[in-house]
Order: C-alpha cells, then sequence, then structure tokens
C-alpha cells in the first residue's frame, strides 16, 4: 500500500487517525435514481435539501482563489458496474494537496467564461478530457477548503469510452471509483484529529481494488458527501 504523504501537517496522517464512526443508518441512494436521466432530472428540479460542509477550518495564511473542479460521472452501463466517479491522485510535487486524491480543477482564470468554463478546461488540461463528451447538469454548493480555495464543484455525466492523457506534472494516476459507493453512507468515515490546538474533522471513503487503495479523504470526500444529500434528499 503506498504511503505518499497526504498533508503536509507535521506527524499527521489522516490514514492512521482512528475512525470515529459511519452512518449506517443512513439509507443508499437507489441504483435508478443514479441513471442519467434520473441524474438530469434531479438538477432541473432540485429538493429541498442542506449541504453537510461547505468550511472547513483554515490552516493556511495564502489569499483565498476561487476554483472549479469537474465531477465527473461516468456513464458505464450495468455490464460494466454501473455510472462511476473519475478521479485524480494528485503528484507528490504540488504546492498545494500534493499526493491527495482529487477532482479534476483548479484556479478559475480571468479568460474563463464561468466556472463552468473553468472546470471543462482543467479537466482537459489535467486528464485530457474532451469537452465533447461532456454533458453538465449542475452545481453543488461553494465549498471553502482549509487553504483558501473557494470551490465550485461542477456536476457532469461523461460519455464512455475515453481516451485520456494525463498531465504528468500534476496527475500521478486517473481512476474510477463507482458511483453506487461513493452514495452508499455506510462508506463515509468520520475521522477528527487535533493539532495546534484546533480540532480538525473529515470525513474519509478509502476504495480498494486489486490490492490498490484509493484514500479518497478532506475536501474531496467532502463534495461528495454534499452529492449524497443532494441525492438522497
Amino acid at each position: 500500500m503506498s504511503r505518499t504523504p497526504l498533508s503536509r501537517l507535521p506527524n499527521f496522517d489522516p490514514r492512521r487517525v482512528p475512525e470515529l464512526g459511519r452512518d449506517h443508518h443512513l439509507p443508499a441512494v437507489p441504483p435508478d435514481q443514479l441513471a442519467a436521466q434520473a441524474l438530469r432530472n434531479r438538477f432541473l428540479s432540485p429538493p429541498v435539501w442542506r449541504p453537510e460542509v461547505v468550511l472547513e477550518r483554515r490552516f493556511s495564511d495564502r489569499e483565498p482563489a476561487h476554483a472549479a473542479v469537474l465531477v465527473p460521472l461516468i456513464q458505464r452501463t450495468a455490464g460494466e458496474g454501473g455510472p462511476t466517479v473519475l478521479l485524480t491522485q494528485r503528484t507528490s510535487h504540488l504546492s498545494t494537496h500534493s499526493g491527495q486524491v482529487a477532482f479534476p480543477g483548479g484556479k478559475v482564470d480571468r479568460d474563463d467564461a464561468s466556472e463552468e468554463a473553468a472546470a471543462l478546461r482543467e479537466a482537459h488540461e489535467e486528464v485530457g478530457l474532451d469537452p465533447d463528451r461532456v454533458e453538465i447538469i449542475g452545481r453543488l454548493p461553494t465549498y471553502v477548503t482549509g487553504t483558501a480555495f473557494i470551490v465550485t464543484p461542477v456536476v457532469a455525466l461523461v460519455q464512455p469510452q475515453l481516451q485520456l492523457e494525463p498531465n504528468p506534472e500534476e496527475v500521478a494516476e486517473v481512476f474510477e471509483v463507482p458511483l453506487s459507493f461513493l452514495m452508499d453512507p455506510a462508506n463515509h468515515r468520520r475521522h477528527a484529529f487535533e493539532w495546534d490546538g484546533e480540532r480538525r474533522e473529515w470525513f474519509a471513503m478509502p476504495y480498494a481494488k486489486e490490492g490498490v487503495e484509493r484514500y479518497i479523504w478532506g475536501a474531496t470526500a467532502g463534495m461528495i458527501r454534499n452529492l449524497y444529500r443532494f441525492l438522497s434528499a
């Protein structure tokens, strides 16, 4: 199992922090609600709901910056295991969130017409995702990270049979996780850690396949948790 550092905080590895619990009492989102048309309908006529995680405790003195990420839901068939979420493993030398699992995305540039445009541009630059294979269906609430990024998650349906070209400067790996796994709160682990007089809390959703664990945590897990709350409302 990889032990690439997942945090720049000294003596802190989120994988070693004890689990506080999981929400086994909450229902998983039914498979029929994860189908493409059901997802389109949910964003067209959203329910009354409240996001669970929108603001992390700040632990950086950098200036706030607006960012956008693409939440790519690949429309795989039932025979392929159903829809998946496309995620990246960031390279270990990046200045922020190095080595972590993340959605494709980054800062919103002045030339970007919108957060959606920024998310599409970043996804193309990072993993070679062709915008023509992407159908944007909506947004999730803004998420503010502890590193002062004000992130807009842009949710999109993505056609399968992808030909991706990850940028090796930014992306170590690209992989998929079943949407059904992430939309089951029994897989959402709660954690907390005391550091420098501050208590930091987060979700983690480790996913293992063929002996390889993908440790999804922090901001990415928080946005996934909000997607769960939205789809299950």
